[in-house]
């Protein structure tokens, strides 16, 4: 029998992304009820889907983080209290269907008894036609009960999904997320995209409190902050504290835009500095677990210490990840601190201030429009980190980014790009070169022209522009000569 899914839970069973199955909704493709998906329609879109194949999502995954330059995380299963829950659940819906499937049975022999005391009664006509309907139950039940139907592929690897993880809904977003193994509603969250209110994360502070609206969490760690017994009765929870035993429906506080992050004072750990070409260093910092940054992709921070001075650097790291967090340190934009960092003023294990974050380069929130970046040398960095979030949010129909060198270390880290086009269907990449000699007018109008080649229509799209301030600035000019609206431009100088 056919079963309704969320968008998520039925993208995530068959390896698509929401976005497609929007797609196909809007197409005509896929019939939507009240925003679920059945599974036969979801069989007949996508006959390839088996329960065997249920490896094809973490192998996307696993790409996805490669790619970030994240390690693999371990996707162990849940602590056994909540594992436990979930198996109880699973098979109270069992029951409940072999209680129905007996009840079904009941009735029916009630009913052929019935028809057994009624053949006897005349007239004789009438329980010839008595016993051959009896009959006809009889063979009819049997069959019934000996058939087993061909079991639904997608409702069975459902099944599997809602032992490993839960879904939640976030109101009044809508947004959602899935909860991995044992971590914590907070963490699920952070790793998803999703701009929720902490502070501390260590069960602290109390900012990451949330309103269960249904489904059931679990506490898993200890925390100081303590609910009043009216938060307790109205169903809140540390998102920090807590996982999800089963789906869930919370109400959370989110972050709209950079206005709702508050500034923060951070001392973080040098964890590495990499040379990532002859003038581009790669600095990975971690900042403490009951102290991490919270910032939206695509803003920068201030970083520094006695030894090397301060430097307003962008993040080139995910949110989803906000411990790690890496910076692109060129020796053009950032000067004396690039020097003093190749210099060895820092070496890991030292501790660095981490400032801020400021910056409104930032994705549009709630629009559905197919999204284009375009990154000209250093602008790669807040790129990458836009990128990396729109992929964990998984919303976008369609990302294009286009990267521009105007020198020969112009491409670093291009292996991520292409990591990135080989795991995802809804990714391209397009890597460009140009000489500065003409001015940074000719430079843009390289990249431009190449971009029209490609999308003639450019006000169907969200555009990022990243790089120098002569690329920036003749960019954006020609772009609005091109029709583009406010709305639909962001750019950032690096």
């Amino acid at each position: 029998m056919a079963q309704l899914l969320t968008l998520s839970r039925a993208a995530r069973l068959i390896g698509a992304t929401r976005a497609e199955l929007q797609k196909r909704i809007k197409a005509g493709e896929l019939t939507s009820f009240d925003g679920m998906v059945s599974t036969d329609d979801l069989l007949r879109l996508y006959p390839e889907a088996r329960l065997e194949d249920q490896g094809l999502f973490e192998r996307v995954a696993m790409i996805r983080e490669e790619a970030f330059g994240k390690r693999v995380r371990e996707r162990a299963l849940p602590n056994p209290q909540v594992l436990a829950e979930r198996l109880f659940t699973q098979s109270r819906e069992l029951a409940d269907l072999r209680a129905h499937l007996s009840r079904y049975h009941a009735l029916v022999m009630e009913l052929r008894e019935r028809l057994e005391a009624l053949k006897a009664a005349p007239p004789a006509d009438a329980g010839t036609r008595i016993g051959e309907l009896g009959s006809y139950l009889e063979s009819g039940l049997v069959r019934v009960l000996a058939e087993t139907p061909p079991p639904d592929a997608i409702a069975v690897m459902d099944d599997i999904l809602r032992v490993m993880s839960a879904h939640v809904v976030l109101h009044p977003s809508r947004h959602e997320f899935f909860v991995e193994g044992s971590e914590t509603l907070l963490e699920a969250a952070v790793r998803a995209g999703i701009p929720v209110n902490f502070g501390c994360s260590a069960g602290n502070c109390g900012l990451c409190k949330a309103r269960v609206i249904s489904g059931q969490a679990c506490k898993t760690r200890g925390h100081d902050y303590g609910l009043s017994e009216a938060e307790r009765q109205q169903g809140y929870v540390l998102l920090c504290s807590n996982t999800a035993v089963t789906d869930m429906v919370i109400e959370a506080l989110e972050a709209d835009g950079p206005a709702d992050i508050p500034e923060q004072n951070i001392a973080a750990r040098v964890r590495s500095l990499e040379p990532l070409s002859d003038r581009m260093l790669l600095l990975h910092l971690q900042t403490p677990r009951s102290s991490r940054l919270r910032f939206l992709a695509g803003q920068s921070v201030s970083l520094g210490s006695s030894a090397t001075g301060n430097a307003v650097l962008p993040v080139a790291s995910c949110p989803c990840d906000d411990r790690n967090l890496l910076f692109h340190v060129d020796a053009e934009s950032a000067g004396d601190f690039a020097e003093r960092l190749r210099a060895g003023a820092v070496r890991a294990g030292d501790t660095m201030t981490v400032r801020g974050p400021w910056g409104d380069f930032v994705l549009r929130g709630g629009r559905d429009r197919p999204l284009l970046f375009l990154a000209c040398d250093a602008g790669f960095a807040p790129v990458k980190s836009l990128v990396e979030h729109a992929m964990a949010a998984d919303e976008s129909e369609h990302i294009h980014l286009y990267r521009l060198a105007t020198r020969s270390d112009g491409h670093y880290l291009a292996n991520v790009c292409r990591a990135w086009a080989d795991a995802l269907d809804n990714f391209r990449y397009t890597a460009l070169s140009a000489e500065r000699d003409g001015g940074w007018k000719e430079v843009s109008e390289r990249l431009l022209t190449r971009l029209s080649e490609d999308y003639p229509d450019l006000r169907r799209f969200d555009l990022y522009v990243a790089g120098p301030q002569g690329f920036v600035g003749a960019c954006a000019r020609d772009l609005v000569l091109r029709g583009i609206g406010e709305e639909q431009l962001s750019a950032c100088v690096v």
